[in-house]
């Protein structure tokens, strides 16, 4: 019996993250960041029952890019 699966791996889903959550990494209110995200500053996805998640990546890139936690996304 072989324990090789032909199937391939599936890849790993991205790490979502909710709006307060980002807005403790930027020092905004909640609110803020579900307005960046309809206002397209912040690239989000909704759950199917609505809510805004964002990915962790695109968050670390953010901070990365922005050099502080306290910047704001630029548009």
């Amino acid at each position: 019996m072989s324990t090789h699966d032909p199937r391939p791996a599936r890849p790993a889903l991205p790490e979502l993250v909710t709006p307060a959550e980002v807005a403790a990494l930027f020092g905004v209110d909640a609110k803020t960041v579900t307005r960046w995200i309809a206002h397209g500053r912040l690239p989000g996805v909704r759950t199917p029952s609505g809510h805004h998640r964002l990915r962790r990546t695109d968050i670390d890139r953010l901070l990365k890019d922005a050099g502080s936690a306290s910047a704001p996304p630029s548009s």
